[in-house]
């Protein structure tokens, strides 16, 4: 949900913008990008800000499902790639 000039709260089609994936294509449901998109990042960044391990399992379990996913969809994705799309942006260098 984002805010218009005067503050209040914007709604797309009478529903909140939370920016989910969809399976099992692992692509953001609201802005059609690889999820999790920027607006996914920023919600799960929110959520998790008083516990960026939680966070890190959680992206952890997603990253696997969207893997197996993506094998059975005949995509493939590396390691490394799958990696950087859902886990090195949460977890910043020390």
């Amino acid at each position: 949900m984002s805010a218009d000039r005067s503050g209040n709260q914007r709604r797309y089609r009478g529903r909140r913008l939370e920016h989910p994936p969809t399976r099992p294509t692992w692509r953001c449901r609201d802005c059609g990008i690889a999820w999790p998109c920027s607006a996914a990042k920023l919600r799960l960044l929110g959520r998790y800000r008083e516990n960026r391990p939680a966070l890190l399992a959680h992206l952890v379990t997603l990253r696997e499902e969207a893997a197996g996913h993506l094998v059975g969809l005949g995509h493939p994705v590396p390691e490394d790639v799958l990696d950087r799309r859902f886990l090195t942006w949460a977890d910043p260098p020390d």
